[in-house]
């Protein structure tokens, strides 16, 4: 049985009453669906920046304040 198969026969088995919720999950879904759009020259070049600058490394937060300079209070409630 296909997926439409199997969701249609599950729709067919809900009570009318419910079936107010299908539709409103079905719409949200379909609202969702955007076309892929293939990168452009721009996008290739951020791609490959972010490919060269990440070496699979990573810091916590606290490494990258004292790497900064910076402490907590630095940068808490700054108004």
């Amino acid at each position: 049985m296909s997926d439409r198969e199997q969701a249609i026969s599950l729709i067919n088995q809900m009570p009318d009453h419910k079936l107010k919720y299908i539709v409103q999950v079905l719409t949200s879904i379909k609202n969702l669906l955007i076309d892929e759009v293939p990168p452009d020259s721009w996008d290739l070049a951020m791609i490959a920046e972010a490919e060269r600058e990440n070496d699979g490394t990573s810091i916590s937060f606290e490494e990258l304040l004292e790497k900064e300079g910076l402490a907590y209070a630095d940068i808490r409630n700054q108004t």
